[in-house]
C-alpha cells in the first residue's frame, strides 16, 4: 500500500537518513522545477525531491520505497517531451533526481569505451571523449542539459543515427538499481557477450519503468578530423530521397547526417530566430542539410564538393552551398536546430515524432498533408527531421490568427490523421522521444497485443509492486 500523507514525515526522515538532510527537497518553491516538463503540458506533485549521490543510495531509496509502496519518478535533465519524467497529480510519489550522479568513472581510448554516471550531461560526455581524442556521436539540441541517464531511458537518437545508431547502439553496458534495491550491472567494454538475455538493451528505452539507470559504459569512436556541411534547395521530398541515395552511394560511411525541412519551416526560423539568414540566393520548396565527416584533413570538403557538383549536374538539387568555415557550418545547422524554437514563437503547435521506412517518407508527407488540408484547411504543417533514418518531426502550427487553446484542443483529431498514415505505412508513433504519459494510450492502440503482453510480464517480474514511474509507458 502507498504511504498515506500522515506517514509521509516518517518516510521522508528515513529517506533523509539515506541521502542526508540537504539532499531532500520539500520546499514547494524549490521543488517546482522538478514537477513540470519543458512544454508545460504536465504538472505534478510529490512528497519530496531526492538527490542521491551514489548508485548505492539510489538502490537504498528504491528498497525503502518498495517496502512502503511509495511511487518513484526518476528524473534526469528534465528535458523529455512526453511527460515521462513528471510525477502525477496525486502527490504520493517521490521524484528521484539523478543530477548529482555526475562522475566520469573511466575513459579508455584503447578499448574505445567510457563509463559515466547517469547525471552526466551529454555535453560533458562528449567533452570527456574528446579529451581522450575520441568521439561520442550522440548529438541533440538539448545536449547541454539532457543527461546520459535520460538519453538511455528514452533511447535517444538525434542527428547522427544514420551513421552511429541510437543509444541502444551506443551502450555496451548499464548499471541499474532494481525496484527491490539490488544493483544489476552489465558495465564493461566487452563487444561480445553471448551469455543469455540482452539485459543492457532491455533497460534502454524502458523510461524508468523497469529500473533506474545509474551508470553506463558507452562506445567511443575515432574522432573525425574534418567535417563538411552543405545546404541544398530541392523541389520536394521525393527529390530529397533521390539525393539521399545519391549521397549515400558516393560518401558511404562518411555520411553523418541528412536532414530535411520545408520552406514554411525555414520561413519561421528566418522570422523568429535572430542572426539567421537564407544561405541560398532564391527560396526553395524544400531543403536538405548534409554533413560528411572524415579522418584526414580536407577529405570531407573534397568529397562533399564533388558530390554537390555531381548532384547539381544530375538535377537532384536546384542550388547548393558548402560551408567554408566552422562559423558557416554552425549557421547552417542553426537553421535546422532552431525549428522547434521558431514554431514555439509562432504559437500553438501539435507535434508528432514519427518514423516510417525511409522510402515511404515522400508518400507519408504528401498523404498526411492532403488529409490534414481536408480536415483543417488553415492549419500549417511544418515537417522536418532526420530523413536519413526515417524519423520525421511532423508538426502542425496553428492557423494565422487562430486561438492557441482552441487549436491545441484539436490534438486528438490531428493525431488520428497523422498516426493513421504512419500505421498504414508500417511506421512508429514514437521514433526517439519515447512514450511517457503523452502517448501511453496511443501505444495501447497501435502496439501488437502480444508485444504489450510481453512488456507487461517483464514489468510485473521486475517491479511487482509497480512503484517505478507509474502511469508512464504502460
Amino acid at each position: 500500500m502507498t504511504a498515506n500523507r500522515s506517514e509521509a514525515p516518517f518516510l521522508i526522515s528515513r529517506l533523509a537518513a539515506i541521502v542526508g538532510e540537504t539532499a531532500v527537497v520539500t520546499d514547494p518553491a524549490a521543488m517546482s522545477p522538478y514537477l513540470a516538463e519543458p512544454r508545460d503540458l504536465y504538472h505534478g506533485r510529490a512528497l519530496c525531491v531526492l538527490k542521491p549521490r551514489t548508485a548505492r543510495e539510489v538502490g537504498d531509496i528504491l528498497a525503502l520505497c518498495n517496502e512502503a509502496g511509495t511511487p518513484v519518478t526518476p528524473q534526469g535533465g528534465n528535458t523529455g517531451l512526453v511527460g515521462g519524467q513528471t510525477p502525477d497529480a496525486s502527490g504520493a510519489s517521490v521524484v528521484l533526481s539523478l543530477e548529482r550522479l555526475n562522475r566520469i568513472r573511466a575513459v579508455d581510448p584503447i578499448a574505445d569505451a567510457m563509463t559515466v554516471e547517469a547525471g552526466v550531461t551529454l555535453a560533458q560526455a562528449q567533452d570527456a571523449a574528446q579529451g581522450a581524442d575520441r568521439y561520442f556521436p550522440l548529438s541533440l539540441a538539448s545536449e547541454g542539459s539532457c543527461t546520459i541517464g535520460g538519453n538511455l531511458s528514452t533511447n535517444a537518437g538525434g542527428v547522427h543515427v544514420i551513421a552511429y545508431g541510437s543509444m541502444r547502439d551506443l551502450a555496451l553496458g548499464v548499471e541499474v538499481a532494481l525496484a527491490d534495491g539490488r544493483l544489476l550491472s552489465t558495465l564493461g567494454a566487452l563487444r561480445k557477450d553471448n551469455t543469455g538475455y540482452d539485459l543492457t538493451r532491455l533497460f534502454i528505452g524502458s523510461e524508468g519503468t523497469l529500473g533506474v539507470v545509474t551508470a553506463a559504459t558507452l562506445k567511443l569512436f575515432p574522432r573525425p578530423r574534418a567535417r563538411a556541411v552543405a545546404f541544398l534547395g530541392l523541389h520536394d521530398p521525393a527529390q530529397a530521397l533521390q539525393l539521399l541515395n545519391f549521397v549515400k552511394g558516393r560518401a558511404g560511411p562518411m555520411l553523418h547526417a541528412f536532414e530535411i525541412m520545408s520552406r514554411p519551416g525555414m520561413a519561421l526560423v528566418l522570422r523568429h530566430i535572430p542572426g539567421t539568414r537564407d544561405p541560398l540566393a532564391q527560396p526553395h520548396d524544400w531543403y536538405a542539410l548534409v554533413e560528411l565527416a572524415a579522418f584526414s584533413e580536407g577529405e570531407a570538403e573534397r568529397v562533399a564538393a564533388q558530390i554537390l557538383a555531381a548532384a547539381l549536374d544530375a538535377g537532384l538539387a536546384q542550388d547548393a552551398t558548402l560551408a567554408q568555415s566552422l562559423d558557416q557550418a554552425g549557421a547552417l545547422w542553426k537553421l535546422r536546430e532552431s525549428m522547434s524554437e521558431a514554431q514555439k514563437r509562432e504559437g500553438g503547435s501539435i507535434k508528432h515524432d514519427v518514423a516510417v521506412p525511409v522510402n515511404e517518407i515522400p508518400h507519408f508527407i504528401e498523404e498526411a498533408g492532403r488529409r490534414l488540408r481536408e480536415a483543417f484547411p488553415e492549419a500549417r504543417p511544418v515537417p522536418f527531421g532526420h530523413m536519413g533514418d526515417g524519423n520525421i518531426h511532423y508538426n502542425i502550427s496553428q492557423p494565422v490568427g487562430a486561438d492557441k487553446a482552441e487549436f491545441i484542443a484539436q490534438w486528438t483529431e490531428v493525431n488520428a490523421i497523422v498516426h493513421g498514415v504512419v500505421r498504414e505505412l508500417g511506421g512508429s508513433i514514437s521514433a526517439e522521444h519515447g512514450i511517457g504519459r503523452l502517448k501511453r494510450d496511443l501505444l495501447r492502440e497501435t502496439k501488437d497485443p502480444a508485444a504489450l503482453d510481453a512488456m507487461r510480464a517483464i514489468k510485473s517480474a521486475l517491479d511487482p509492486n509497480r512503484i517505478l514511474n507509474p502511469g508512464v509507458l504502460l
